[in-house]
């Protein structure tokens, strides 16, 4: 590397509600010589923040737009509607949007579902943001409902929430630009799909190197690792994540036999 390259990084955005912890302590555990910087982007930017150039990859909310980001659906969010402690729905553990339709349902500018009908009766204006109707459901003004992950975001003593069983659900997918696939965004695909370090799907880990700088999985090692690959056959890497590291090539004292 010569001093006007830049070391290689990951930039990862992701929406409110999504908690890519998990997926960062595996990524830093597997490649701790490429820092994953972290960027919480509103959930409409998201997509922005991809095609401009700000992200490597998001966590996003589903849908996004297919022609210009690929897209690796995850999970799908259970919707909820967030609500007073003595509100009467309590009395419920789950609730339906005909439950809600004599309620104020506030329907922020910032709403991540995809409502082909809104429920309940509408609030005079909408809020700005989601936070900020959260704020108006503690006054009293109305409920929301949300992603159970955005109810748990906004937590407050003093309200709580109940499933709703047949509103809209909100799905979260790995999200990054069709025509930027690179070899570290594959390598993040392979952690949230769980695939294993040497899994053949995935980018192959660098070789080991000794201090002087030296291969040291070269040909007879990786022949060794293969459990007795063929001589000549210039070591081949296909097993090279397999066996014990305790494959001969013959006989006692690794002499290969006489035949």
């Amino acid at each position: 590397m010569t001093g006007s390259e830049a070391p290689p990084s990951f930039r990862l955005a992701y929406v409110p509600g999504v908690t890519p912890d998990k997926w960062v302590r595996i990524w830093n555990e597997r490649l701790p010589d490429v820092p994953l910087a972290l960027t919480q982007v509103p959930a409409g930017g998201a997509a922005g923040v991809l095609l401009d150039g700000g992200a490597d990859a998001g966590l996003v909310r589903l849908p996004v737009d297919r022609t210009l980001l690929s897209a690796i659906p995850l999970y799908t969010e259970t919707t909820v509607v967030l609500i007073p402690r003595d509100h009467l729905v309590t009395a419920a553990d789950e609730v339906t949007v005909a439950d809600l339709a004599d309620e104020i349902v506030l329907h922020p500018l910032d709403d991540v579902l995809d409502w082909e009908r809104l429920p309940g009766r509408p609030a005079l204006e909408r809020p700005a943001t989601t936070a900020d109707a959260v704020e108006l459901v503690a006054a009293g003004i109305g409920v929301l409902l949300v992603p159970l992950s955005l109810a748990r975001l906004y937590h407050r003593k003093d309200l709580t929430y109940r499933t709703v069983t047949d509103a809209p659900a909100s799905g979260v997918a790995l999200s990054w630009p069709e025509d930027a696939h690179t070899d570290l965004v594959e390598d993040f695909i392979g952690i949230v799909r769980g695939r294993t370090v040497n899994s053949t799907r995935g980018r192959q880990p660098e070789p080991a190197r000794s201090k002087d700088g030296k291969q040291t999985a070269g040909k007879q090692t990786a022949g060794k690792q293969t459990g007795g690959a063929r001589r000549g056959t210039g070591g081949s890497h296909r097993g090279a994540s397999g066996g014990k590291g305790k494959g001969r090539s013959g006989g006692r004292g690794g002499k290969p036999r006489r035949h």
